[in-house]
């Protein structure tokens, strides 16, 4: 009798021990949260921080993320699939706390998320060039005027030399829809992005993509933030005004206000940031995070002043 109530007692706890460790896990599951769920009233503070967007504006946050990961253990992923308008549809959709944008946040963004506060915070300035190939910069074509480049766009001219260039079909790269540099050249061509009519061209996506299409392929012109614009293998065209003012995309005549294809560049969250969402944007718009703009290749906000102003003028 003793052993067999030995027996019993073995295959009791042999029962139970299985039964408290799923017990266990499950009262920490309940403590903790869904998988990939803050605690409530964590927000940002307590997860990783999710950001996403703009090709342009990428190269100065991540860089900011990787020198807070460092300096105060702060864990933020950067990412760009989509450019400025997928991350701004990710956060309006909740899949990201900050999106990156080289566009400002427009009607279309407030219709498709209308529950959402979109705050853009302004990090810095940069332009939109119009680059080419080798080919066609030393064939003699250095700036053109908007008609010439709607042209070039509609495709109702197929060669550069019907520009004054060298006798070579012309091969436009379009951005990718959703991309912030399409909509500040868009604007720029015909006032408002949706008065472009419907194209077929080559796509590309981001910066360092066309930028390679452009240096590999003769003929080919596309549109691309001035800091990616080398002088070395892609080269920035200067924009004929119709008044016959000729200016190059520099960070002078940005600075001032002159060149015409200019845009913020923003970072986005969904009402007023905190936490971690708060800190990245602080360091960003502070001393350290304003020497990276600059190392970038853009325009720090002390030095855009005049070309926000000019951006931010009502139309005459």
């Amino acid at each position: 009798m003793a052993t067999r109530r030995t027996d019993r007692s073995r295959a009791a706890l042999a029962l139970a021990a299985p039964l408290a460790l799923v017990l266990g896990l499950a009262l920490i599951l309940a403590a903790c949260g869904a998988p990939g769920e803050a605690p409530d009233g964590a927000g940002t503070d307590s997860a990783v921080l999710r950001v996403n967007g703009s090709t342009t504006v990428n190269p100065v946050v991540s860089r900011a993320a990787e020198l807070l990961r460092a300096e105060r253990g702060l864990e933020i992923t950067v990412d760009t699939q989509g450019g400025s308008s997928g991350g701004l549809a990710a956060l309006g959709e909740g899949r990201v706390e900050v999106a990156m944008s080289s566009r400002p946040v427009n009607q279309h963004d407030h219709d498709a998320y209308p529950e959402v506060d979109f705050r853009p915070v302004r990090i810095g300035v940069d332009a939109v060039a119009l680059v080419v190939s080798r080919d066609v910069w030393e064939g003699g074509v250095h700036a053109l005027t908007r008609d010439q480049m709607q042209a070039i766009y509609e495709s109702r001219v197929s060669n550069w030399s019907e520009l004054g260039g060298p006798d070579v079909p012309i091969a436009f790269f379009n951005k990718e829809p959703g991309r912030g540099t399409w909509e500040v050249f868009a604007k720029w061509l015909y006032g408002d992005p949706d008065e472009a009519p419907l194209v077929s061209h080559l796509e590309v996506g981001s910066n360092e993509e066309g930028r390679t299409k452009v240096a590999s392929t003769a003929g080919a012109v596309t549109q691309l933030s001035f800091a990616w614009a080398d002088g070395e293998t892609v080269f920035p065209l200067a924009v004929d005004s119709a008044e016959g003012e000729v200016v190059a995309p520099t960070p002078e005549t940005v600075a001032a206000g002159r060149y015409p294809i200019s845009r913020q560049l923003l970072v986005v969250t969904d009402g007023e940031p905190t936490g971690t969402a708060a800190e990245l944007i602080d360091y960003l718009v502070g001393p350290e995070g304003q020497k990276l703009v600059e190392k970038a290749g853009y325009l720090p906000l002390g030095d855009a002043d005049g070309a926000v102003a000019a951006e931010e003028a009502p139309a005459s």
